[in-house]
């Protein structure tokens, strides 16, 4: 197959797209394909470029608001390159802004071309924590309690409780997330939230044990357990800097509940009507109940990302991930299409 890769993108969590999309190309070409690697912002990348733009990992902080500004100025490079051109389908490496949230999913529709993932109207379903949670509801998925911002620190306290999580409601890798403990912290976690996103969510913390699992072609793969080590919370830092978190597939959970958590993933993955794969979030309590987070539409692809963990631990290795994914996209494409 010919596979345009595109990666980057403009959202704080540019750097991790890159991550993906470097080792993605990487894993394709090992499968056999003839691979493009496409920055959405600078457009194809040569041989040189290459080599020197997808080395560069991941920081320990997402990147500046003045430095995706730079990025932002050259984001007409992807229409301008011709470089979707005559391929078989195009691999999103994306995370987060117009990436994830529907928004090149649709300029890929209208363009005709098969892509990976989810549709647009899914990817926007599932990017809206807060439409999404709803959804969950409705399915009899248990999700925390939440309020939208604005919020008084009295409502927070009534209806949700110390501690909480304050958080964008539109956007990943935890940035902008605050948990807060007392009432007094409330204006200061929302302020630093809004400066990712126009809507903030305040969540209900629950205390306990996270765990992930990762859905592809409708059937759960194996649970996994995150456990932070250098914060309280699964935050940036933790995620894609070494030693941040232990991450175990699979989980170290009794059979019956590796069997309700798989299910319930299935479901919200259903719920949100996303279509060949995606990873969903979960916390549980003391009491043994799991609550789901959030759908992600455009997981981490490093090989060492939580979905490929996810698949590694059922015999599927990174290469095979990402050849399924870009198969059935094609499938899909040709279903949509007749």
């Amino acid at each position: 197959m010919k596979i345009a890769v595109l990666f980057g993108g403009t959202s704080a969590e540019r750097d991790v797209s890159i991550a993906s999309g470097s080792q993605v190309v990487q894993a394709l070409r090992e499968a056999g394909h003839e691979v493009l690697a496409v920055d959405t912002a600078r457009g194809l990348l040569n041989a040189s470029d290459e080599k020197r733009f997808l080395t560069s990992g991941v920081a320990a902080e997402p990147p500046k608001e003045d430095e995706l500004a730079i990025v932002r100025s050259g984001s007409s490079e992807l229409t301008k390159s011709g470089a979707l051109k005559d391929v078989d389908v195009v691999f999103l490496a994306l995370h987060g802004g117009t990436g994830e949230d529907g928004t090149i999913q649709a300029f890929l529709d209208l363009a005709g071309v098969a892509y990976t993932g989810t549709g647009h109207a899914g990817s926007g379903v599932a990017m809206d924590k807060d439409v999404s949670k709803h959804l969950f509801r409705a399915a009899g998925i248990p999700t925390p309690d939440w309020l939208m911002a604005p919020a008084e620190a009295q409502q927070v306290a009534d209806g949700l409780g110390f501690p909480a999580v304050v958080k964008p409601n539109k956007q990943g890798s935890t940035i902008g997330l605050t948990v807060i403990r007392r009432a007094e912290d409330l204006a200061a976690a929302v302020e630093m939230a809004l400066r990712h996103d126009d809507e903030v969510m305040i969540e209900q913390f629950i205390e306990g044990r996270e765990f992930t699992v990762g859905i592809l072609r409708d059937q759960a793969l194996a649970v996994g357990e995150i456990i932070p080590v250098r914060a309280e919370i699964f935050d940036y830092e933790s995620k894609y800097q070494i030693g941040g978190a232990r991450e175990i597939f699979p989980a170290d959970i009794d059979e019956e509940s590796a069997r309700v958590v798989s299910a319930l993933a299935l479901r919200a993955h259903q719920a949100l009507k996303l279509t060949d794969y995606s990873r969903v979030d979960f916390r549980r309590n003391a009491e043994g109940e799991f609550f789901c987070l959030e759908v992600n539409t455009l997981p981490g692809m490093t090989a060492t990302s939580l979905l490929p963990q996810s698949a590694a631990a059922v015999g599927i290795s990174f290469p095979a991930l990402c050849d399924q994914i870009c198969r059935l996209a094609i499938e899909r494409h040709g279903r949509k299409r007749k």
